[in-house]
């Protein structure tokens, strides 16, 4: 049933009035960020702080004589899908980019941290010439199994990618990445920023010279589908890295390359989608910068469909189509929910602020909108998230005293190889996935995939589309808590 315009703006008010706890976004922030730490695969650090944690994975990249040791297991299962990661870490990097000045020194080293354990491990995958490694692990023995990382006896198969094979999505997924990120450690580490960078040139021109999905390929797709298939088409990965190359660089070869390819490759598609799969709304407002602060009208019709996307998001814009919960959630049917709330608050506060810094609002038909409209909407998600709705319940773990007990991740639900050394083999562990207990080791800061379209939740690991946290819903995260930290009095 289609609900009227009047009723969201309705449940909003409500929502406001009905909710109104304050919250700790600093200490929300330092949970988000580490939160990694229990994702991370390979030789753990000495000041690894997710203590419950040990080595895993430790042969992977063997088969191919290699080493793709280290990065992260993107959910609660022991695989290592080089798509999602790679956006993981994009995302983490412009979080950064655009808040990192907001963040404390400690929590900005640690966010630091947490792009470097991936970058370290996404320069492996594109470290030989005309390849790139797009995964680590087989799905289907992994996914029989509920086994520890530390134990894992399953599959280590390693996919990859060769060319003239296509694998556009992955690579230029993986160009951004290392785009954002030398950004991110221009300053720092300036070397390690110029071996990003240089490698993010490489990626980006495997990902254009063979063009195509790489879950199209025989030798990946049985591993990759149906978990990360390339859905939505690899041409916004192409955009999107070219324009991440364009903001690292200044080279005008990649503002050239997004004039004359847009249309081709299809910019004006599907500009209410963002995520590991669909770049496109997150593309629309990166290019969108460079039109606001200065004035590349060849690249307008960008500005234009990022316009659109934020009007979208307002119950009052008569262009508003995006479904909310009755709770004031944004709500995407498919689970994991919670990932479309963080990285659409994400994208309102980067609009936001190009916006402020240009003293500019948006025309949406007969409604304008400002950017603390924008920073309102993405705190009404922000507040959901950390307790403010109908369950009453913090989607963050370790966040508040009433948080999920029992989420669907391995790690978090069998017992620690630190207190409990002996080998839990593939099925012995199921008695820990059926068990009501709540898992014995907390995964701090975990955003689990939230509630439905009712706001109703129920505490159960079973239910992996509620349950099962990813890295893809805390990194655009860490970015909105960062400014809700430094303006905690927001209103």
């Amino acid at each position: 049933m289609k609900l009227s315009k009047l009723y969201y703006l309705t449940i909003f008010l409500i929502f406001l009035i009905g909710y109104g706890s304050c919250h700790d976004y600093q200490d929300a922030l330092s949970k988000a960020i580490l939160f990694f730490e229990g994702q991370r695969s390979g030789f753990l650090p000495q000041d690894q702080r997710m203590s419950w944690r040990s080595n895993s994975g430790l042969s992977d990249g063997w088969s191919y004589n290699t080493d793709l040791t280290g990065g992260y297991y993107d959910a609660g299962d022991n695989i290592k899908f080089g798509f999602p990661m790679a956006f993981t870490t994009t995302m983490l990097s412009w979080s950064v980019l655009e808040f990192g000045d907001m963040m404390p020194p400690n929590e900005f080293r640690n966010a630091l941290g947490a792009i470097r354990w991936a970058t370290d491990y996404l320069l492996k995958t594109v470290s030989q010439p005309n390849r790139i490694f797009v995964q680590v692990g087989d799905p289907s023995s992994d996914h029989d199994c509920w086994e520890r990382p530390e134990d894992m006896d399953t599959s280590r198969t390693t996919y990859a990618v060769d060319a003239p094979n296509a694998a556009s999505d992955v690579a230029g997924e993986t160009a951004a990445a290392l785009a954002a990120s030398s950004m991110a450690f221009r300053s720092s580490d300036p070397g390690y920023s110029e071996t990003l960078l240089r490698n993010a040139i490489n990626a980006f021109q495997f990902a254009d010279s063979y063009r195509g999905a790489y879950s199209d390929n025989d030798n990946v797709k049985y591993g990759a589908c149906p978990y990360y298939c390339d859905f939505d088409g690899y041409q916004d990965e192409l955009l999107w890295g070219a324009a991440w190359l364009r903001r690292a660089t200044q080279d005008d070869n990649f503002l050239n390359y997004i004039q004359s390819n847009g249309k081709t490759l299809g910019a004006d598609d599907n500009i209410n989608e963002f995520g590991w799969d669909n770049k496109h709304a997150g593309l629309n407002v990166l290019v969108s910068k460079e039109v606001i602060e200065g004035n590349m009208y060849s690249l307008e019709s960008y500005k234009d469909s990022a316009q659109s996307f934020m009007c979208t998001l307002i119950p009052e814009s008569p262009s508003s189509h995006i479904e909310y919960t009755p709770g004031g959630l944004v709500y995407r049917p498919g689970g994991s929910n919670l990932q479309h709330a963080t990285s659409i608050a994400f994208l309102e506060l980067v609009y936001a602020n190009y916006l402020t810094h240009t003293s500019q609002d948006l025309n949406c038909g007969n409604v304008y909108v400002t950017a603390q409209t924008l920073r309102e909407h993405a705190k009404r998600q922000v507040d959901y998230i950390l307790g403010d709705n109908p369950m009453g319940l913090s989607y963050m773990v370790g966040y508040s005293g009433y948080y999920p007990q029992r989420i669907h991740h391995r790690g978090s639900s069998l017992p620690s190889i630190k207190d409990n050394p002996q080998f839990i083999g593939c099925k012995e562990g199921s008695m820990y996935y059926n068990s009501t207990n709540p898992n014995p080791n907390v995964l701090v800061g975990a955003i689990v995939g939230g509630p439905g379209e009712n706001d109703e939740y129920v505490d159960d690991r079973v239910d992996f589309r509620k349950s099962e946290p990813t890295t893809y819903i805390n990194a655009p995260f860490v970015g909105v808590l960062a400014y809700f930290a430094a303006n905690p009095n927001f209103t």
